[in-house]
């Protein structure tokens, strides 16, 4: 078990650099977003959990990244209302996550309404708690199943909201990096930045070994067949 508890770790760092917050769910893209910000930010990795049917295995992933990137910030936050709520096959039990090679037309099962918008009003605000320059996400459209908070425009519209809703001397800036790259391109991008992919989970389903079949599993495995280097992690199938 872990706590759910909301914490805000801070580590020493001799770094000159500004600050950036990336959102860091423990999966393959945020390792990525991750790797690409610190080129040129202290970096301050900012999870929640929110009830998805993985979290504690998610939870594990981020903790080794944060421990592999040496973040200077670390947030552990519980947006549990979000599981509540329900309405997603990764927050709902009763629910079943797509397995199949194709899903139904439409918004997918595993779409968690408006999670971007908030796991991004409280990455911004600690952002501008901590005096950062920059929040990064690491979603991406071309590989994208639907999700209507990862597209380009939606961020467009939130980086405005940043201005808008924030004190005018914050100044911070929202980046997406991955928005353009395929799986197979953000495997490569990470292979390139030195990033832990290794430590990375996908799995929608499984906490121990990676279920293969659900379309975050595929799309993964797409990613690295496309790159032409082997997955790190194991299957069942």
């Amino acid at each position: 078990m872990f706590s759910r508890k909301t914490k805000n770790e801070k580590r020493t760092t001799v770094s000159n650099k500004p600050l950036a917050v990336v959102l860091a769910s423990g999966g393959l893209d945020s390792c990525v977003a991750a790797a690409v910000a610190r080129r040129s930010f202290e970096l301050a990795l900012f999870h929640a959990n929110y009830g998805q049917r993985t979290v504690a295995r998610e939870l594990a992933a981020f903790r080794a990244q944060a421990a592999f990137f040496q973040a200077a910030r670390i947030l552990e936050a519980d947006l549990d209302y979000l599981g509540a709520m329900g309405g997603s096959s990764l927050t709902d039990a009763g629910r079943e996550v797509p397995t199949g090679e194709e899903e139904p037309p439409g918004i997918p099962s595993t779409y968690v309404p408006f999670r971007n918008t908030n796991l991004l009003a409280a990455a911004v605000a600690w952002a501008e708690v901590l005096g950062a320059e920059a929040v990064f996400i690491g979603a991406n459209v071309l590989d994208n199943p639907g999700y209507p908070d990862c597209r380009p425009e939606y961020f467009e519209a939130f980086g405005r909201l940043i201005e808008l809703g924030t004190r005018p001397e914050s100044r911070i800036r929202l980046h997406t990096p991955l928005i353009n790259l395929d799986k197979a391109g953000i495997v490569r991008l990470g292979l390139e930045l030195g990033a832990p992919l290794e430590l990375t989970w996908s799995c929608y389903v499984n906490d121990a070994r990676a279920c293969g079949r659900c379309s975050s599993c595929r799309l993964r495995r797409k990613g690295f067949a496309g790159a032409g280097v082997p997955d790190p992690i194991s299957y069942e199938v």
